[in-house]
């Protein structure tokens, strides 16, 4: 049973939605009786919030026209934060998860700061995920930043560190927020490449706003998949080919996007990947559950062999 507090916040949340609600109507919402719908509009009024009453025909209760409550003190990380976890169930997909969640970020977005609203909201519309694993920026008015210049169509300039420790300065063109294994992940036009490229958030640093609005995306482009496609081709020690007994949709169910590049062919479907450990690439074929031929290196043989003999030694 909901609690009186519960009641008096779900009937402040009715009277800010609704331009005139009745007495029957909060009763019947809320199943309470009419006295107990006249002490908690009372209540109300107490704390200060102008619930007017109107009686007669057509009459009930609303909140005086103009009347805001005051901001919700959230600071940029918890918002994101709290956005986040509701995408997070949203993403779920369990029945009715969706509008459960647009009603709660509608509630916390009407009661936030408007710059605050405003980055939240471009949030909720350019973060996207690749798996169910969410995680939380390290630099949280960074994401924010981020994900309103993709909204507003604006260039970005910041200092950037690769994966090889090289520092550079970078102008972009922002086209969306990935999220991957709790990692942050930019997929962008970058203007001193000259090409689309993928960025780590959390190499980032000093992130402003350029002059100039952003190139668009190329037609088709999808956020997720651009950078799925950029981390399975990270370089690596090895270069790893190798022909599975799979179609190529199969295949893709049991290797992900971001590990591998999958070419559908006559002979069933060709892995490509990049590894730094041929043994760990071994035990990645043998969970397969399938036949294969390697193509390369030749020194994944010796592994698959390797591995072979131990786990024959174990039965």
């Amino acid at each position: 049973m909901a609690s009186p507090t519960s009641r008096l916040l779900e009937l402040l949340e009715l009277f800010q939605t609704r331009p005139l609600t009745t007495g029957r109507e909060v009763a019947d919402l809320l199943g309470i009786d009419a006295r107990t719908v006249r002490r908690y509009v009372g209540i109300l009024q107490e704390l200060g919030i102008p619930v007017e009453g109107q009686r007669g025909v057509g009459g009930g209760y609303r909140i005086r026209p103009g009347y805001r409550l005051p901001p919700l003190m959230l600071g940029d990380e918890e918002a994101v934060v709290v956005v986040l976890g509701l995408l997070a169930t949203r993403g779920s997909g369990s029945d009715g998860a969706s509008a459960v969640v647009d009603g709660a970020l509608a509630k916390i977005n009407r009661v936030l700061p408007s710059t605050l609203r405003r980055q939240v909201e471009a949030l909720e519309e350019t973060v996207a995920f690749t798996t169910t694993t969410r995680g939380a920026p390290a630099d949280s008015a960074a994401a924010l930043l981020l994900a309103d210049a993709i909204r507003r169509r604006r260039r970005l300039r910041t200092a950037y560190r690769s994966f090889s420790g090289e520092e550079s300065e970078r102008e972009l063109s922002p086209h969306g927020l990935v999220v991957h294994f709790g990692r942050w992940y930019l997929a962008a036009h970058d203007h001193l490449r000259n090409d689309l490229r993928t960025f780590r958030v959390d190499r980032m640093w000093r992130i402003e706003l350029a002059e100039g609005a952003a190139v668009s995306p190329p037609e088709g482009f999808e956020a997720v998949a651009h950078v799925t496609r950029s981390l399975a081709a990270v370089p690596w020690r090895w270069a790893v080919e190798v022909v599975l007994d799979l179609p190529v949709d199969e295949a893709a169910r049991r290797i992900p996007a971001t590990l591998a590049e999958l070419v559908d062919d006559p002979r069933g479907t060709v892995v490509r990947m990049r590894v730094d450990s041929l043994d760990w690439m071994a035990t990645v074929l043998a969970g397969l559950g399938c036949d294969f031929s390697i193509r390369r290196p030749d020194e994944l043989r010796s592994s698959v062999r390797a591995l072979a003999e131990r786990l024959a030694t174990q039965v």
